[in-house]
């Protein structure tokens, strides 16, 4: 059955949706503020693309030939790279970042800037990911390699005994994977399924292989050209700059779904699902270090991923504050509202949770009440 029949219910748990777009929408106008970016999200994305480039205009213009002080140079250039994915395209891709289309439009391409496309993203990320959380075979944040396994509805093999022990590689391998083959591998599968206008596919491969140039033209080929070390030396450090970021995106996204405390749920012979999307959101999904001000400023507020999930169209700014408003509605409800309290134990859970799909073919009981 295609995933795009998939049906969430009308029925159940409506009111609860209800009252709570209504609770926050009160929230922003009796506080008269806008729903969207504001001074503090400029001065991030300042910052975060300061993060990333100012290493790379530093070791282009000479600053040092020390390959010790390179590396870390690179490293830096991995976080905030990150930091630009987390905190600025994030949101202009949800169109989050501003009212003023235009605006989300120009800062989205903040992924294509570090090698990434926002067309595909869009459709991964916002219809797959967002619309089908958690689903077999329709969330794509789930469907990984088959040496992986991530959902109790996936074959398990012998190789997923010992995941929780290898993943960590994979995660960090992730977004070199991401801006060197996936991007293509996505345009033919969503060109397939119709996710792509055929009109639009080849316009769209053509700005896929153009921002890849461009990408690969000033992060690896600009360095082997100018700076004083070998071009292997260009590529291991380019290598160790992407498995930085691969490493932290992935700890951030996986550790809000792939829990213990996760639902995966199915849907009936019909494509229906058991509940609405809205509580659907909250049984998949799972908050972290609601507490830490300084680690959700720098990961673009995704330690409310509860948050997100419901209201993707709300600037991360300000999760903080709704989350509140989220977690009293939920206890009103009788509706699971899970939170890890700090990102460590996020990570423990995560990593327990890998083990347990690893080694038992038992689907652990749904989160989800009514």
């Amino acid at each position: 059955m295609s995933f795009e029949r998939y049906k969430f219910s009308k029925e159940i748990d409506i009111e609860f949706f209800t009252t709570l777009r209504r609770r926050v929408n009160d929230y922003f106008k009796s506080n008269a503020i806008s729903k969207y970016g504001n001074r503090s999200m400029v001065i991030k994305s300042i910052f975060m693309l300061t993060l990333y480039f100012a290493p790379l205009v530093l070791m282009l213009t000479g600053i040092t030939d020390n390959v010790w002080i390179l590396f870390i140079l690179w490293v830096i250039m991995g976080f905030g790279k990150g930091g630009v994915g987390l905190c600025i395209m994030h949101d202009a891709n949800h169109g989050a970042y501003s009212s003023n289309k235009k605006v989300n439009q120009w800062m989205s391409y903040t992924i294509n800037l570090i090698g990434a496309n926002t067309a595909l993203w869009k459709i991964q990320h916002n219809v797959l990911h967002h619309t089908y959380t958690n689903i077999h075979q329709a969330d794509e944040d789930i469907e990984v390699p088959l040496f992986l396994r991530f959902s109790p509805h996936q074959k398990r093999y012998w190789i997923h005994r010992f995941q929780h022990l290898y993943v960590w590689f994979f995660y960090g391998i992730s977004t070199l994977s991401w801006v060197t083959v996936r991007d293509f591998l996505q345009w033919v599968r969503y060109k397939k399924k119709g996710l792509i206008a055929e009109k639009k596919a080849r316009k769209e491969l053509v700005q896929i292989i153009g921002w890849k140039l461009f990408y690969f033209g000033y992060i690896l080929v600009l360095p082997m050209v100018i700076l004083p070390v070998s071009p292997w030396m260009v590529v291991l450090l380019f290598i160790c700059m992407h498995f930085v970021t691969g490493l932290t995106l992935s700890l951030i996204f996986q550790t809000a779904h792939v829990m213990p405390t996760s639902d995966f749920p199915l849907p009936n012979e019909n494509g229906s699902m058991e509940s609405n999307w809205a509580v659907h959101q909250l049984a998949t999904t799972t908050n972290f270090a609601p507490r830490s001000k300084v680690f959700s400023w720098l990961i673009g507020g995704l330690n409310y991923q509860v948050e997100h999930h419901l209201f993707s169209n709300i600037c991360h700014i300000h999760y903080r504050d709704i989350s509140k408003i989220v977690a009293k509605t939920a206890s009103e409800f009788n509706i699971p509202y899970h939170s890890q309290k700090n990102f460590l134990l996020a990570v423990w859970n995560h990593a327990k949770m890998l083990y347990w799909l690893g080694r038992t073919e038992l689907i652990p009981p749904s989160p989800i009440k009514h």
